[in-house]
């Protein structure tokens, strides 16, 4: 008996170290994919930090459309790890322009600045690219690197963002080390050797109300 517990309980710890791995596997699309479905947040984790505000007063979703009150700061991430794939995701500001982010290539534990590249949506700030926690990329003959805090990679040109109440839409493409990044149509960004290639994907809740919906990803040919 005491050697069939052991392998049962050895069988369980594989199966429970399979799945754990098998939920981080790196996913390439091979065609459009959904990552929000327009009804709940099915394959995303809601991350807040501490237990003083739950996730349901901060994230909601009405008539297909995610709605963020901005307040504490934290996001949303899918629980899947993507890599090399084109990014469609549109946002509006509610009531003022304030803070929030797309995050690329989220590594490492939840927590409210997690390490990643993040794609700026402060508003007159879209298409910014802004290094979280140890990372780098380079831009024509330039490097950007860091090993905590934050670094911005301004974007290319004058800010072509919609007025606020109106919709934007990021189109950011990850292409093996290399990012491009345009907004409502317009390169305004475009980085090499970034240091992640693959990770979660995530949307920021960063100072006051915003709205998300259109939120998916295409394979790269």
């Amino acid at each position: 008996m005491m050697k069939t517990g052991r392998i049962v309980v050895g069988a369980i710890l594989m199966i429970g170290i399979f799945l754990l791995f098998a939920n981080c596997a790196e996913e390439k699309p091979t065609e459009r994919q959904e990552l929000w479905n327009g009804k709940d947040f099915s394959g995303w984790t809601l991350f807040l930090p501490g237990d003083s505000v739950a996730v349901e007063e901060v994230w909601s979703v009405k008539d297909g459309v995610i709605h963020c009150k901005g307040e504490p700061n934290g996001y949303m991430r899918t629980n899947e790890s993507f890599s090399d794939y084109k990014l469609h995701v549109e946002w509006r500001w509610v009531e003022e322009g304030s803070n929030s982010g797309v995050l690329l290539h989220i590594q490492g534990e939840d927590k409210v600045w997690p390490n990643c590249i993040e794609c700026q949506l402060q508003s007159g700030n879209a298409g910014d690219i802004i290094l979280i926690g140890p990372s780098s990329v380079t831009r024509d003959d330039s490097t950007y690197a860091i090993t905590e805090g934050w670094q911005p990679v301004e974007k290319l040109k004058e800010s072509q963002e919609a007025e606020i109440g109106e919709w934007n839409s990021y189109d950011i493409t990850c292409d093996g080390d290399n990012i491009t990044v345009y907004v409502n149509d317009v390169l305004q960004n475009e980085v090499t050797n970034a240091s992640f290639t693959k990770g979660p994907i995530g949307l920021q809740s960063e100072g006051a109300p915003i709205e998300f919906r259109n939120v998916y990803i295409e394979p790269l040919n």
